[in-house]
C-alpha cells in the first residue's frame, strides 16, 4: 500500500538505477524532495553524495552511515552528512521522504 496522497503519487517519477523502488519528486534550485515507496524489501548499495535528511512515513528503514547501523520506525528522522558513505534496506511496504541538498540528485523519468 502506497501511503502518499494522490497528488503526491501524480508528481514526476524519479529515474533511478534501482528496480523495485518508486519515487516521486519535487525539485527546486536549493534541493530536491523525493517520496520513496518500496512495495517489497529493497536494498540500496553503499554510495555517497551531498547532504540528505529524511523521515520514515511507514514501515522500517535500516540505515548504515559510515559503518554505523541504525533502524528507524515511522516518525523517526535521519541525517546523512555530505560525502558520508551510506547504504539502506527498506522492509516491504516502507515509505520514506528524503530531502537532498543536491538539487539535481535525481532526474524525472
Amino acid at each position: 500500500m502506497n501511503h502518499y496522497a494522490d497528488w503526491i503519487r501524480a508528481l514526476p517519477q524519479v529515474d533511478t538505477p534501482f528496480t523495485g523502488l518508486e519515487g516521486r519528486m519535487i525539485a527546486g534550485p536549493h534541493g530536491q524532495t523525493v517520496f520513496f515507496h518500496a512495495e517489497e524489501e529493497f536494498e540500496v548499495p553503499p554510495h555517497s553524495h551531498g547532504a540528505q535528511w529524511g523521515v520514515v512515513v511507514a514501515g522500517t528503514l535500516h540505515l548504515t552511515i559510515d559503518g554505523e547501523e541504525s533502524t528507524y520506525a515511522p516518525g523517526e528522522t535521519y541525517d546523512i552528512p555530505a560525502g558520508a558513505e551510506h547504504s539502506a534496506r527498506l522492509e516491504a511496504g516502507s515509505s520514506v521522504i528524503d530531502v537532498f541538498q543536491d538539487p539535481d540528485r535525481y532526474r524525472a523519468k
